[in-house]
């Protein structure tokens, strides 16, 4: 895993997450009627609304799902980490309590 840059990987799924929710931001203001036009027109344009919206927040759903599966991967590493330092401390105590 860390052949691959995790950090690298974080920092790009993140960059991705915020890029997303710049785009998704101005969508979320809903679109209003427009009274000169007729009923199927403004249907039309609140679908096409709603499908840009829907596509950005499939897409961020996937980069968050990415992006928690190298938290995950990572946070595995920790623990890895962790035991084997603590295996080397207590191997480390044996050898300085034995005369």
């Amino acid at each position: 895993m860390t052949e691959i840059g995790v950090g690298e990987l974080i920092h790009d799924f993140r960059k991705k997450i915020q890029l997303i929710q710049t785009e998704l931001n101005p969508l979320d203001e809903p679109i209003s009627d427009i009274s000169e036009l007729i009923d199927s027109a403004n249907l039309l344009r609140s679908n096409n609304y709603l499908s840009k919206i829907n596509m950005k927040k499939t897409d961020l759903i996937s980069v968050y799902e990415q992006y928690s599966k190298t938290m995950e991967e990572l946070l595995v590493t920790v623990f890895d980490i962790q035991n084997d330092l603590k295996d080397i401390l207590q191997e480390q105590s044996s050898l300085i309590s034995k005369p």
